[in-house]
C-alpha cells in the first residue's frame, strides 16, 4: 500500500510556494492566470482517477486547453524533527503504508507489481505503534497499535486503492483514514474492499474530517526513543518520519479542471 503520484507533479505543486506562501506571480515572472494543469501518465495516476480521468494524454491536453479552472485545496505536511516543510495535492500516508511506498520506489522496474513488492518488503519489519494525535488544536489522544494512516485531499492511491474514499479536493477539509490492530493477511481478505472504499466499514477503521491533525509516537517514558522511525510520504514521495502536522489549505491554487 502506498500512495502512486508522479513525484514531479508533487514537486510542482511545491513550486507554487516558497517560505510557507504562495509565490506572486510576480516573483516567478509569469502569467498572473498561472494554473495547474495535469496530464495523467504515472504508474498508478491516482489523482486523475479522483475526477475519472484516463492515462490518455491527447484527452488531457485537450481538457487542459479548454482552460476550464476552478481554485483547488492543497494539503501541508510539517515534519518538525527533519526540517520538512513541503505541500501535498493527493494523498499523504504514514507508517506501514508509507514504508511500502518507500520500497515499492525501489521496484518500479516491475511495473504495477512494485507495489505488492513494496508492502511485502515493508510488513517483513513492520510493528503497529502507538500514536499521540491531537486534531483541530483539541486535546491530545492515545491511539493504540495504528498499522497505517492517510490523510486525503483526494480518494486514491497504490494504483486504484480508493483509501479515503469521500475525500475531495474541493471541500476545504481533509479526511483522515486510520487503521488500527491490522495484521498482514487482514490485508489479503480485506484488500477488494480498499479497492472499492468499503474497507471504512470494517472494525478496527476509523474515519476523521479535520482542518489540522498532529501525530506523534507515544511514549510511556518520554526520554526513551523508538527504536523504529515512523515513515511518512505524500503523493508519491518519501519525506522523513513522525511527528508531523498536517493541514489544509483551502483552494490554494488553480486547478485546470
Amino acid at each position: 500500500m502506498h500512495t502512486s503520484l508522479p513525484p514531479w507533479l508533487e514537486r510542482v505543486v511545491n513550486g507554487f510556494f516558497e517560505d510557507g506562501n504562495l509565490v506572486q506571480p510576480k516573483e516567478m515572472g509569469v502569467a498572473p492566470n498561472t494554473a495547474l494543469g495535469l496530464i495523467p501518465l504515472g504508474t498508478g495516476s491516482d489523482f486523475a482517477r479522483t475526477f475519472n480521468w484516463k492515462n490518455n494524454s491527447l484527452e488531457a491536453i485537450e481538457r487542459i486547453g479548454k482552460g476550464q479552472r476552478q481554485k483547488v485545496d492543497v494539503g501541508h505536511v510539517v515534519l518538525p524533527s527533519g526540517g520538512v516543510d513541503r505541500y501535498f495535492i493527493n494523498v499523504a500516508d504514514i507508517h506501514l503504508s508509507a514504508k511500502g511506498g518507500y520500497y515499492a520506489a525501489k521496484y518500479k522496474k516491475l511495473g504495477t507489481f512494485c507495489y505488492v513488492a513494496g508492502a511485502l518488503h515493508g510488513f517483513a519489519s513492520h510493528k503497529n505503534q502507538d500514536f499521540d494525535i491531537r486534531i483541530d488544536d483539541g486535546e491530545w489522544q492515545l491511539f493504540p497499535k495504528v498499522t497505517t494512516m492517510a490523510v486525503g485531499n483526494a480518494k486514491y492511491y497504490g494504483g486504484g486503492m480508493k483509501i479515503t474514499p469521500t475525500a475531495d479536493p474541493f471541500s476545504n477539509d481533509l479526511e483522515v483514514v486510520m487503521l488500527q490492530k491490522f495484521k498482514w493477511y487482514d490485508f489479503l481478505f480485506q484488500a477488494h474492499k480498499l479497492y472499492k472504499g468499503s474497507h471504512v466499514e470494517i472494525q478496527n477503521v476509523s474515519v476523521k474530517r479535520v482542518h489540522t491533525i498532529e501525530i506523534r509516537q507515544h511514549f510511556v517514558n518520554l526520554e526513551v526513543e523508538s527504536k523504529e522511525k515512523i515513515f511518512i510520504q505524500a503523493d508519491g514521495e518519501h519525506l522523513g518520519f513522525l511527528p508531523a502536522k498536517f493541514s489544509i489549505l483551502p483552494g490554494a491554487i488553480d486547478f485546470l479542471v
